[in-house]
């Protein structure tokens, strides 16, 4: 038995969990409210008992706890009150690591709440040991944990000779609930033990079950309370100064700018059910910058969204099409101008860095009746650039003026067990101006989508069908028929049409799925997708490549309880076979991977992918499809124990290209020190060396022919991540991260492609030979003589590279109040293109030491407060 500050805790032996739904009953506040200071000696929290019957989670799935937790929960016309009492036998060894807010780090509990009680959604709010909050918005019955919801609560934690305490205070305008008089809401809470790395819920959850909010138990007691229909509105003032390379003779280049900017972020309750969230010329200054890449293939790089209004609540936007492309890319607003000026010897220009987005706003929420709404409106500034010549200056516009709107509907069925959708997009510019003819004049998209399970959840059928169309001049249309998602132009495409005068282009996508879920240890799922060759979606969203049919199946297999080796394992399989849709097998591939964790708390993972021979629609850029030969990819990774505060993680990988045509080897590292609660760091080093025969170069015209050039490269990349975090107070915190990236492309041995398809790889090209190939003299460029007649046919560059970058953000933030904060940011980057002789880690360090390169820094202040009407 456990004394705790007057309240006796048995802690009883392991025994069969409790499956039954558990009711938590609360009481109204009768006369003061509880002050949120950690000591629950108020009179209120005497008017409701403590829950104190917990079992595991993870790893001893169903067992009773190694340390025992309650919790009280209490209501106003205002607010929710919880008080949770965490017991622990070895204080001493409670884990009270200090982080910003979102850190999820160190001993912590959880309370979640389903107040719709659709069984799907919920909101989380998590307090640390240490005091820090964190917060989740979980739909998709907990698929999905949208972390960058920051709801305004309060709490307070407290450390007591048997344990810690926390208290909190969750204003019911942060929650979205229906109007009723009596309500019922979902509840769930959990707690971490974080030396045991032990999980521990109020309502016993299986570790096999197919969901997670559909589990909870029942809070009930609330009657009479009405939503908060507040409206909350959070001016900014920003001050930037910028200092980069003066550029002698460039009037737009002096090596100094500066601005100061205003705008406005806020947050109105339309009904019980809608927030309308808006913001006017937002500014996301403190944002970190996008990691440094070096992109050699066809298609466009993808970065992930970090801005903070697009952010929060993006989950019910989402419409995922297959292969990882998406309906809606909220980084497609305030994107890149996607016009660039050609400019004479003697002119100069300022262009912008990006699309100011004039202003946005996000209509969200959820019907009582289970209907979840979702509408993003937004406009972007036209922009243009100044052309300076010696003193004249004239302006070219280089984005339009352009409105994205994006909505998103979702009804659920039968209890939560069924649902259908639907989204449409639309992307309207305003071109005015010739220079911008290749841009679509309008892109639409339109989907539905559905999801249904049985048997307790267990077994699901899934799907959703999309349809687009794009509008615009014929150059437009044309630049879309040729882009690298499509290449209509392929020789060898028989059932492709390239059309000149085209002014639209409609196209369709979309997959189905069947599958099991949980309940036992075998999960599999299988299905086909497809997206037809006109299917154009990167004006609003991001798709890769078209005209694309697969079929896939995977399976896995879980040890649901922990063995004297394992406190966790599983295996997959993975197999995909694609096709294209004139009927021809372009790829087949099968994938095996397990993952373990070990009794000592160290894990393993290891995995293998073997691809076939296929056929690489993209390599020739537009030119035939080219046979590769088959490859294996073998990857391992171990790491060590996550609850120390030294801690380490190594991924080796190795490749290998059937006939020799490719290999590779790399590693990556990753190494986390937290000497104190307070300051964390980590160093990430990668290295990668990748060599290939068939990098493209160049296509060029001989004779009424084409001329695909492509050459073996050899490519060395390697960077090192540097993240440090120290945490002055929960709310106060100084954040730092860096990255030196190096890159180098060494080409050689160039060659024509002759014959992309014959069966034997080696008669699939020429090399050029040496009366062939020559280099000029003093450019640089390669010269060829193909037919030997001492005439040069045609020429290309040299396309060996050696790209060097470093970018770092360095941010202070303190949240002076709730919703209100300061941040104080200086942004670095360097970028250059040396001429490494070769590739080695010493001459790469001289290069990032060289104290004549100058890089370009950015110092902003920004203030925001909250005020609430």
């Amino acid at each position: 038995m456990l004394l705790y500050l007057g309240i006796q805790v048995h802690l009883s032996a392991q025994h069969a969990p409790d499956t039954d739904k558990k009711v938590y009953t609360t009481s109204k506040v009768k006369d003061l409210p509880p002050s949120i200071d950690a000591i629950l000696d108020d009179e209120a929290w005497d008017q409701v008992e403590w829950a104190d019957d917990f079992s595991q989670y993870k790893p001893d799935n169903g067992a009773a706890p190694t340390e025992p937790t309650a919790f009280k929960i209490l209501y106003d016309d205002k607010n929710l009150y919880v008080a949770f009492k965490c017991y622990d036998s070895e204080p001493d060894k409670i884990e009270r690591r200090m982080t910003r807010r979102d850190g999820f780090e160190g001993d912590r509990v959880t309370i979640s709440i389903d107040s719709y009680y659709d069984h799907l959604s919920a909101f989380s709010f998590t307090l640390s040991a240490s005091g820090v909050i964190s917060d989740a918005a979980v739909t998709n019955n907990g698929s999905n944990w949208d972390r960058n919801w920051d709801p305004i609560w309060y709490a307070k934690t407290a450390m007591y000779k048997d344990g810690w305490v926390g208290e909190a205070r969750i204003p019911l305008s942060q929650l979205r609930f229906s109007k009723r008089e009596k309500h019922i809401w979902g509840l769930q809470v959990q707690r971490r033990l974080f030396r045991m790395e032990e999980r521990s819920t109020w309502q016993y959850a299986p570790n096999d079950a197919p969901g997670w909010v559909h589990l909870f138990g029942e809070l009930r007691g609330i009657k009479g309370i009405k939503r908060q229909k507040q409206v909350e509105v959070t001016p900014y003032l920003l001050a930037q100064m910028e200092r980069y390379p003066a550029q002698e003779g460039n009037p737009f280049a002096s090596g100094k700018d500066g601005k100061v900017t205003v705008g406005m972020d806020g947050k109105v309750a339309v009904t019980s059910d809608l927030t309308l969230d808006f913001t006017i010329n937002p500014d996301f200054g403190q944002v970190e910058a996008d990691p440094s890449q070096v992109n050699l293939s066809a298609f466009e790089l993808f970065y992930r969204e970090r801005r903070p209004f697009f952010i929060e609540g993006r989950n019910i936007l989402d419409f995922p099409l297959a292969s990882g492309d998406i309906l809606f890319h909220s980084r497609r607003i305030g994107r890149p101008p996607q016009f660039r000026p050609s400019l004479e010897e003697d002119e100069y220009m300022d262009r912008p860095d990006r699309a100011t987005i004039l202003g946005a706003l996000k209509l969200t929420g959820r019907t009582k009746k289970g209907l979840s709404i979702g509408v993003l409106e937004s406009v972007t500034k036209k922009e243009v650039a100044q052309i300076d010549q010696n003193g004249d200056r004239r302006e070219e516009t280089v984005e339009p003026l352009t409105n994205y709107f994006v909505s998103r509907v979702q009804q659920d069925l039968n209890n939560g067990n069924s649902q259908i959708g639907a989204m449409f997009t639309a992307t309207n510019r305003n071109l005015n101006d010739p220079s911008l003819e290749f841009l679509h004049q309008s892109a639409y998209t339109g989907g539905v989508d559905f999801k249904h399970s049985w048997k307790n959840r267990t077994y699901f059928i899934e799907g959703n069908v999309a349809v687009s169309t794009v509008n615009g001049s014929p150059k437009s249309i044309l630049r879309s028929q040729t882009s690298s998602e499509r290449y209509f132009q392929r020789p060898d495409a028989d059932h492709l049409d390239i059309d000149s005068t085209r002014t639209s282009l409609t196209g369709s996508g979309g997959k189905f799925k069947f599958g099991k879920r949980g309940n036992g240890n075998i999960r599999f799922e299988t299905g086909a997708s497809w997206k037809s060759p006109e299917l154009a979606v990167n004006d609003i969203g991001f798709m890769r490549n078209t005209d694309l049919i697969r079929q896939w199946f995977w399976m896995e297999y879980n040890l649901l309880e922990p063995t004297k080796t394992f406190r966790h394992f599983r295996v997959n399989l993975y197999q995909n076979t694609d096709w294209d849709f004139g009927g021809e097998n372009i790829r087949n591939g099968i994938n095996i991977s397990t993952y373990a964790d070990l009794k000592n708390y160290w894990g393993l993972r290891m995995g293998t992918s073997l691809r076939n021979t296929s056929m690489s629609r993209s390599a020739l850029r537009g030119g035939p499809a080219l046979l590769l030969p088959g490859s294996t990819y073998v990857w391992f990774r171990v790491s060590s124990d996550e609850r120390k505060k030294l801690r380490f993680s190594a991924n080796p990988w190795v490749s290998s290209g059937n006939q020799r045509y490719s290999n590779g080897y790399g590693w990556s590292m990753s190494f986390n020190y937290q000497p104190i609660n307070a300051l964390s760091i980590s160093v990430s080093p990668r290295y990668n060396r990748r060599t290939w025969e068939q990098q493209y170069v160049a296509t060029k015209s001989f004779g009424s022919k084409s001329r695909y050039i492509n050459a073996s490269i050899e490519q060395n990349t390697a960077s090192v991540s540097l993240r440090l975090n120290y945490s002055f107070r929960p709310n106060l915190s100084l954040q730092y991260y860096g990255q030196p990236y190096v890159s180098n492309g060494d080409y050689s041995e160039f060659k024509r492609i002759t014959d992309p398809s014959n069966s034997i790889y080696e008669d699939r090209f020429q090399n050029f030979t040496e009366e062939e190939l020559t280099i000029d003299d003093p450019s640089g460029d390669y010269l060829v003589d193909e037919n030997l007649d001492g005439t040069v046919d045609y020429s290309f560059t040299d396309p060996s590279f050696d790209f060097l970058q470093f970018r770092s953000n360095l941010v202070m933030r303190w949240e002076y109040k709730p919703g209100s904060a300061f941040f104080l940011v200086w942004n670095k980057e360097r970028t250059e293109n040396p001429n490494l002789d070769r590739f080695t880690f010493s001459q790469t360090v001289d290069n990032f030491l060289d104290p004549v390169s100058q890089a370009s820094n950015i110092f902003l202040l920004k203030f925001t407060h909250r005020f609430v009407l």
